[in-house]
């Protein structure tokens, strides 16, 4: 990459130009807003976004934010990309992001990032320190520490930021929030969640054969920040999420959705312990079952009712916790929602929702919802658009006196801690035992220095004459080492934090 002037001035150059061209082009009724703080887009004007990681879901991004200018795509997959850039023939098209940023640095306001885990944060990042407003697909970053890092970075940069757990803007959300706030339930001590994920083979070993990298394919940066290994059918386009070294498991993908409501209805902060049991656990990919536990202390009272401590149980794989008592034979939660969901029980009463807090009720208040109150605002269509469109509109306000879209990095980027943190106690749980986590520092703290973990590293079974045989060989790790390098990992040289 060519060398850069300074951040600040690159920014400073750009405002500029900026407010040159709004004097210039005579404006004379525009937004108090830009008034008051000239260098911002006046909300009439289209964003210039580029997309970065557009061969599956963030085409459906960039579909929802078409009313806008798409001037440049980035994917390391060009067969997989194809039908995204069809829909964008004027686009500039790209294989490295970075080279993207580079060419197009003034031609870029915002960025929509939907690439695999594990390289959510650097592009994320770059774009961030390049100015760009981000939009980036959920899990929000791959690890604990890369959370924390882009909450920072978004606070440094000022630009405006957003998740894409698109049920944060939703009505059911606000209704979910709001009639537990108004003391509809009570006071909430439990939460069970659960999703039908993962629809992707998982409890993989890594696989031995070997295969030509295709000629759309840039592999290299398909890797990104993670360590090498060869190229195999089995990591990409798709199957990415299963893989440690790529995804973040059924959790990952789809607790950011279901965790959601549980987070900001109760605003349960960081928890201060949590545990794990699950299907066999291996070196490479994450298991096919899991139930993880975690222990949220008491926090400040909100509305009519006082928030206590909360023990939130998350189930994925096929698990699912108990029926709540009070619901109707015949019928279990989310079969008729898909997907998932998640169960509050209160001293009062017992609310059930879906997948993005889709269609809540209260047992026994099915045919009498609640009102309710209207606190938070109201983002249209949130769910058909509404979400991408919102971050969009936040890109176009002065950020001294901007509304901040939904699921913005700031509260992202906590929910997103607690969410990979869960497979902190999938990865470690032959510690047997619930581990204490010091969120502030990051840190486990009931780890012993010289404490190990066996972990399995290859499992073969078969049938001689009749005899079942059992091949199956562990990996030994210094388990305060490997907790560590889960909650920061060690990039791939040519790649930082």
């Amino acid at each position: 990459m060519k060398n850069e002037k300074p951040k600040n001035e690159k920014l400073s150059r750009r405002t500029f130009i900026k407010n040159s061209g709004i004097l210039a082009a005579g404006v004379t009724i525009v937004p108090s807003n830009v008034v008051s703080g000239l260098g911002y887009v006046p909300p009439s004007d289209k964003l210039n976004i580029a997309g970065i990681g557009v061969g599956g879901m963030g085409r459906g991004n960039l579909r929802n934010m078409n009313s806008q200018n798409i001037v440049a795509l980035a994917d390391v997959d060009w067969k997989y990309a194809k039908r995204c850039f069809d829909d964008y023939p004027k686009a500039k098209q790209y294989k490295d992001y970075r080279k993207m940023l580079d060419e197009m640095d003034k031609d870029i306001d915002a960025v929509m990032i939907s690439t695999p885990d594990h390289t959510h944060y650097v592009t994320a990042k770059d774009s961030m320190l390049a100015g760009k407003h981000v939009y980036l697909q959920k899990p929000l970053t791959h690890s604990v520490y890369e959370s924390r890092r882009l909450r920072e970075l978004a606070k440094e940069t000022g630009v405006a930021t957003q998740m894409g757990n698109q049920g944060n803007s939703s009505d059911d959300m606000r209704k979910v929030c709001e009639w537990i706030w108004n003391g509809e339930i009570g006071e909430v001590t439990k939460v069970d969640a659960w999703t039908d994920r993962p629809i992707w083979p998982q409890g993989l070993e890594r696989p031995t054969e070997k295969h030509d990298v295709p000629s759309t394919l840039d592999w290299d940066l398909f890797l990104g920040p993670a360590a090498e290994r060869p190229y195999h059918p089995a990591y990409t386009p798709w199957n990415w999420r299963a893989w440690w070294d790529f995804g973040t498991g059924a959790l990952g993908d789809m607790a950011c959705h279901i965790m959601d409501p549980v987070y900001k209805a109760l605003e349960l902060g960081y928890p201060y312990a949590f545990e794990a049991t699950s299907s066999q656990v291996n070196t490479e990919s994450a298991p096919v079952a899991e139930k993880v536990t975690y222990y949220f202390g008491e926090r400040a009272a909100k509305g009519k009712i006082k928030m206590p401590a909360v023990e939130f149980t998350w189930f994925d794989g096929g698990l699912k916790p108990n029926r709540p008592e009070g619901l109707k034979d015949g019928w279990y939660p989310g079969d008729q929602r898909g997907w998932g969901g998640a169960i509050f029980y209160g001293t009062k009463g017992t609310l059930i929702c879906g997948t993005y807090a889709m269609q809540p009720f209260i047992i026994g208040r099915e045919d009498n919802p609640p009102p309710v109150t209207n606190e938070l605002r109201r983002i249209p269509k949130a769910m058909e658009g509404g979400h991408e469109m919102d971050w969009v509109r936040a890109a176009k306000e002065n950020k001294k006196s901007r509304v901040e879209a939904s699921s913005n990095f700031d509260y992202a980027g906590p929910l997103n801690e607690v969410v990979v943190a869960g497979n902190l106690a999938v990865r470690l749980q032959d510690l047997r035992r619930r581990l204490e986590w010091d969120a502030e520092n990051m840190k486990i703290t009931n780890i012993g220095d010289n404490e190990e973990i066996r972990v399995v590293s290859s499992d073969k079974f078969t049938v001689i004459d009749g005899d079942p045989k059992f091949d199956t060989k562990y990996e030994t790790i210094n388990a305060k080492n490997a907790a560590e390098s889960y909650i920061k990992r060690v990039y791939r040289k040519g790649w930082s934090y």
